[in-house]
C-alpha cells in the first residue's frame, strides 16, 4: 500500500516558504520523489474506487494529477507553483465535464472533495432541472445522516436569487441557487500520514458516490440534448 510519505508532506511546506524557481530547480530530486509518491498514491485510489464507482473507467494517474507550475497569466500572484497536490478522479479524468472525486494534499490545509465545479451553464441548468424534478430523490442524498456528517454543505458559491425558469417554491430552493456541487471533508496532517489514508478516503467517496452518480445523469441529459 502506498501512503503518503513525510517527506512529501515536508517538501511541500518548504516549497510554500521557498516558492521560487531557484529554490526549486535545487529541489527538483525532492519534487520527483514527492511527484512519484503522490502518483502511486494517487492509483491505489483509483484502483480501489473503480470498484464502487466503475464510471472511472480505465484512467490513470496521469489522466488526474494537476501539475504543479501554475497559470500565471490572469493573477498578481506571480508565485511559478501550487503549495500543494491534487488529482481529479472522473471518467475521462481531470480535464472532461464529469463529476467526479477530488484530493488535495497540502500541509494543514488537506481535504477531499468532489462533484462538479465550475460547470459549463448547460450542465449546471441540466443538474438544476434534476434536482428539482427528482427533489425527494435529491433530498434523500444530500440528507442522509451518514452523507451530512460527512459534508457540512455542498458548497458556498452560490447566486443571490433563485435562477430563471425554476420557483422559490421548490423543496430544493435553497440548492437550486449553487453554481457549483462541491462537498468537502477537510483533513489533518496526522490524516494524511496515517497507514489507513487510502481505506479513510474510500470511506470517504463512498458516501459521495450516489450523488456523484445524480450528477452525472443530469451531465448525461445535458449532452444528449445536443
Amino acid at each position: 500500500m502506498s501512503n503518503i510519505k513525510p517527506e512529501t508532506l515536508l517538501f511541500l511546506s518548504d516549497l510554500k516558504d521557498n516558492n521560487n524557481r531557484v529554490w526549486f530547480n535545487g529541489n527538483k530530486d525532492r519534487y520527483d520523489k514527492a511527484k512519484e509518491n503522490f502518483s502511486e498514491f494517487i492509483q491505489h485510489i483509483i484502483n480501489q474506487l473503480a470498484s464502487i464507482d466503475p464510471s472511472i473507467g480505465m484512467i490513470t494517474p496521469k489522466d488526474c494529477v494537476f501539475r504543479i507550475f501554475r497559470d500565471l497569466r490572469f493573477t498578481p500572484d506571480k508565485s511559478p507553483y501550487k503549495n500543494h497536490m491534487g488529482a481529479y478522479i472522473a471518467r475521462g479524468g481531470r480535464k472532461n465535464h464529469w463529476a467526479g472525486y477530488y484530493i488535495h494534499i497540502e500541509p494543514n490545509g488537506s481535504f477531499v472533495s468532489g462533484g462538479i465545479h465550475k460547470p459549463q451553464s448547460k450542465i449546471i441548468r441540466s443538474i438544476r432541472k434534476d434536482m428539482d424534478f427528482y427533489s425527494d430523490t435529491f433530498l434523500q442524498l444530500v440528507n442522509n445522516p451518514d452523507f451530512k456528517k460527512t459534508f457540512s454543505s455542498l458548497g458556498s458559491n452560490s447566486l443571490k436569487k433563485i435562477p430563471a425558469g425554476f420557483s422559490s417554491d421548490s423543496k430544493v430552493a435553497h440548492y437550486l441557487k449553487l453554481k457549483e456541487i462541491t462537498p468537502m471533508h477537510a483533513l489533518n496532517d496526522n490524516d494524511i500520514l496515517s497507514q489507513n489514508l487510502v481505506d479513510s478516503i474510500i470511506h470517504i467517496f463512498c458516501k459521495m458516490q450516489p450523488l456523484v452518480a445524480f450528477i452525472n445523469r443530469a451531465i448525461e441529459a445535458a449532452y444528449s440534448e445536443q
